[in-house]
């Protein structure tokens, strides 16, 4: 039985044409499409998404990851899923805390007067939009070469853990990060690419 995969609307944006040349040397667009795709069909979930990659430098990486994380450093990938809630079925323990936990968790810090933003929600007739990833070039290459395997692979697996962060996962457990390790080994694996690409 052929494998259903879910509709998926992928929008790239690429920061700059050095970088966009370096990623085409090493793999093409329907590779990202895939992997997408692969990983959606691994994390059960059918409904037709969208969201959207950009990849940019370190700098870029580094702004962002201090503003939304208050981590002033570059990182691999961000992802900034819109969801409120995981639409990935998941045992808890692997799971992002919902708004509402974080709420529960942050009420010290919270002022009650403030008031509760309203739930993003998707036009039935649209594709859920799931959020953004972001992936920093430069780091992918330097994290390949210290991992001894390709540039792609690098890549390609950061993209999977993005989106698995998209549709709920977290690895901010033993038992989370576990599942996602497993998950995105097993969605390169599917689509043909092993971690034993070194060149």
């Amino acid at each position: 039985m052929e494998k259903q995969y879910p509709q998926v609307e992928l929008d790239i944006s690429i920061d700059d044409d050095e970088i966009e040349a370096a990623m085409l040397q090493v793999l093409s667009f329907p590779e990202l499409d895939h992997v997408v795709q692969g990983t959606l069909h691994e994390a059960g979930i059918t409904q037709p998404v969208s969201l959207t990659l950009l990849v940019t430098d370190d700098a870029a990486i580094q702004k962002l990851n201090r503003r939304y994380r208050q981590q002033d450093k570059s990182t691999d990938v961000l992802s900034f899923p819109l969801l409120d809630q995981p639409l990935v079925n998941a045992p808890g323990d692997q799971l992002w805390a919902t708004s509402e936990e974080s709420e529960h968790n942050e009420s010290a810090h919270l002022s009650e007067a403030k008031e509760k933003l309203p739930a993003f929600v998707t036009p039935s007739e649209l594709p859920t939009h799931l959020g953004d990833i972001v992936i920093s070039w430069p780091t992918v290459v330097r994290q390949a070469g210290e991992g001894d395997h390709s540039p792609a692979y690098e890549l390609l697996y950061l993209l999977a853990h993005g989106v698995l962060h998209l549709v709920g996962y977290d690895d901010q457990t033993e038992a989370g990060y576990a599942a996602m390790v497993h998950l995105q080994e097993s969605i390169l694996q599917a689509v043909g690419r092993k971690e034993a690409q070194s060149r």
